[in-house]
């Protein structure tokens, strides 16, 4: 099998001489015209700009901690009904104040003033998580300590389905495509 001769383009490129063609194909992100390898810039007028600013509207995180909290509420109603106990409701009432209460602080936190800058906001989003973590963890320690009868499945189930319901806003605001 033999492959036409090699290209100076080839070479520059960085494949090897004698490479089967099919890696030889121009760059597909470089569009006649764009002489320095950028894609051209659009101008966009202020209708256009409008347009997309109200087609992408920002998603509040307390809209999360609202579909969290009733996640929570839903899965504590749940328990409570199919299984007839108040200790496996009880128990997924506290899976979701673990859940909803730390997130709702760090919801609370992250909103309350704007950051002045990129550095302070990724400085600030990890003091808030690290405060979300150590209170999830102190409200574990404490139902651990004084709920006497706790039921583990309906706690880490109710945990679960509350942390998963991040992905049913995102889903109901049109931020994941399907």
């Amino acid at each position: 099998m033999s492959f036409p001769p090699e290209r100076a383009s080839d070479r520059d490129a960085g494949f090897p001489a004698g490479s089967p063609p099919r890696l030889r194909k121009e760059w597909e992100d470089t569009k006649p015209g764009d002489e320095d390898g950028e894609a051209a810039f659009k101008v966009l007028s202020r209708e256009e700009a409008q347009a997309l600013k109200a087609a992408n509207l920002p998603l509040s995180p307390w809209r999360i901690v609202a579909w969290q909290a009733l996640a929570g509420m839903v899965s504590v109603a749940l328990w409570g009904f199919v299984t007839r106990q108040g200790g496996q409701a009880a128990s997924a009432l506290w899976g979701a104040v673990a859940t909803v209460v730390p997130s709702a602080l760090m919801a609370w936190g992250m909103t309350r003033r704007p950051a002045l800058n990129a550095g302070t906001a990724v400085l600030s989003l990890m003091v808030w998580e690290l405060i979300k973590i150590s209170l999830t963890l102190a409200i574990l320690v404490a139902v651990v300590w004084r709920v006497e009868y706790l039921s583990w499945p309906a706690l880490l189930v109710t945990m679960v389905v509350c942390l998963k319901a991040n992905w049913l806003a995102l889903l109901r605001w049109g931020r994941i495509k399907n």
